[in-house]
């Protein structure tokens, strides 16, 4: 949520970046609203001073000037009531303006209308150059018979699936060193909840707009979380930290839950756009301040190089353009690991930060010494990896021409095992 001042002080840079981003909001319907919410306060605040006047006098009066007084004192009373209709009509409207109004974003972000102008930094890894004819991962899953989608789908419908023996192994194999090399970068593992209240998805911006590509537990009024980016951030939330808290450093293995509404006839092969994965998810909550939230954005990108690196995958890190962000995210590197089978470069990876967008609606604050007030935490976040997306270029790239598949040296401890051969 952005502060309704700065809105004020600028409303065509909101304006702009709301376009910027693809959201059609009525920046000026806003403060129209703002302003009539002010004047309706204001002017309540100047009737309880008239109430309180009046009210004081009454005991000292009689006669015409006792009923004037109270003449007063009814118009006053029926004025108020007026107000305070006026103000429970206007409320709710910028409440949900407020909350759809984009954050602005970096000023290196590219312009740009979708992911297709996204930008390149740089590209990590060699990609592999095959002397045979390679399998995608589907065709290496069922001839290893690891993957089962057909009776994913049988069970659970469309974009579903069933890892076994060591396709499982190698999806828990993958998720576990995540885990350890976390652990190793100081950041603290935390097991959470997947069942959300909805002030905990509006807290951390995915409501309103995510509403769509959210399972939704009606009789309980709760939803799947998409990601371990909602517990972990709103973890404090309506606290306030003491500085010497922060930064907070957080990680979390949990299932995610999408959708994909919207998504129908697109990427329906395999295991890339799916309903259920599992993905260790790192967040940084750390102080207000431009220069901290740079340091640690480059920081869980680094960790989710690290991994990609350890795996032995080749990657590129992208800038994502201000027509494929997000609502509430100032700046986004996507990291997109090349894919065999779908001849490209395609996402694992999105390292967002958001300053201060989801602590203010969250309330998430600290107490700053030097500033002598509580000011509003930034918050960040990155997946560390996630699976089984990650499993189609570590199958595809790490395959054999007599079909079998080397396990990551990385890996091979959890596995046991060096490779993934047929059954006999």
């Amino acid at each position: 949520m952005i502060d309704i001042k700065l809105i004020r002080e600028n409303p065509q840079k909101y304006q702009d970046a709301c376009k910027a981003k693809k959201f059609d909001i009525d920046i000026y319907r806003l403060l129209e609203l703002d302003q009539q919410l002010r004047f309706n306060n204001e002017h309540l605040q100047d009737l309880l001073t008239i109430k309180n006047r009046v009210g004081k006098s009454i005991p000292t009066l009689s006669g015409n000037e006792l009923q004037a007084a109270l003449s007063e004192l009814s118009l006053t009373k029926k004025e108020e009531t007026t107000l305070q209709q006026q103000i429970k009509e206007l409320k709710p409207e910028f409440d949900a303006l407020i909350l759809q109004v984009a954050q602005p974003t970096d000023d290196d972000v590219p312009v740009g209308k979708d992911d297709t102008e996204n930008v390149e930094i740089r590209r990590e890894g060699k990609v592999r150059q095959f002397d045979f004819e390679p399998k995608d991962h589907v065709q290496l899953g069922t001839s290893l018979d690891i993957i089962d989608i057909e009776r994913g789908v049988k069970l659970a419908g469309t974009r579903n699936y069933i890892l076994k023996g060591d396709g499982a192994m190698l999806h828990w194999a993958v998720l576990r060193f995540a885990v350890d090399f976390m652990v190793g970068r100081g950041y603290v593992p935390m097991s959470v909840p997947l069942l959300m209240k909805d002030e905990t998805m509006t807290g951390t911006g995915f409501f309103p707009g995510s509403e769509d590509q959210t399972y939704r537990m009606e009789a309980d009024q709760l939803n799947l979380a998409g990601t371990a980016e909602v517990p972990l951030t709103a973890y404090r939330m309506d606290e306030i930290l003491k500085t010497d808290e922060l930064p907070l450093k957080f990680f979390a293995m949990s299932s995610c839950f999408r959708r994909e509404a919207g998504s129908a006839g697109k990427d329906t092969y395999g295991l890339y756009r799916i309903h259920q994965f599992d993905k260790v998810e790192q967040v940084v909550i750390c102080e207000n301040s431009v220069e901290e939230s740079n340091k640690f954005h480059e920081e869980i990108l680094a960790n989710s190089e690290g991994v990609m690196a350890a795996l032995g995958l080749p990657y590129r890190v992208v800038m994502v353009c201000t027509g494929d962000l997000g609502r509430g995210q100032a700046k986004k590197y996507d990291i997109e690991a090349w894919m065999p089978s779908r001849k490209n470069y395609c996402e694992t990876h999105s390292a967002s930060k958001f300053y201060e967008f989801q602590a203010r609606r969250m309330n998430l604050r600290y107490k700053d010494p030097a500033a002598k007030k509580n000011l509003f935490c930034h918050t960040l976040n990155n997946t560390v990896i996630a699976s089984p997306r990650v499993l189609i270029p570590l199958l595809e790239l790490y395959q054999n021409a007599d079909g079998s598949v080397t396990i990551p040296k990385v890996l091979q401890p959890y596995m046991g095992k060096e490779k993934i051969t047929p059954r006999l």
